[in-house]
């Protein structure tokens, strides 16, 4: 139940956030230096690294739910023990994955 609900919330997440993000960094592209300059400095301050760290978490919470679903519509891992091990790993994957999609981004 706890995957399907995250699929539901990181998806509108992305759509809403994601979405919006995407919207005000084209603008200050179109913008011009300053406002991009603008931009630059929110998205690299605290609360925006707090969004965009968010934004990472939810797509690949998203994904991984996604890649279940994806299995379970084939029609395989419907075995109780195989969907729960699934249902369990898919969120500590998707942690895993913001957490290793940061480290290249911060120490590179």
């Amino acid at each position: 139940m706890l995957v399907s609900i995250l699929h539901r919330v990181t998806g509108d997440g992305l759509a809403l956030v994601g979405l919006a993000m995407l919207v005000w960094w084209l603008g200050a592209l179109a913008g011009g230096p300053d406002a991009y300059a603008d931009f630059i400095a929110v998205a690299t301050s605290p609360i925006g690294y707090i969004v965009l760290v968010g934004l990472s978490w939810a797509f690949f919470t998203h994904m991984m739910s996604g890649l279940r679903h994806f299995v379970l519509d084939i029609g395989a891992g419907y075995e109780l023990r195989t969907n729960k091990m699934w249902s369990i790993a898919s969120p500590i994957l998707a942690i895993l994955l913001t957490a290793a999609f940061w480290a290249v981004i911060l120490l590179r």
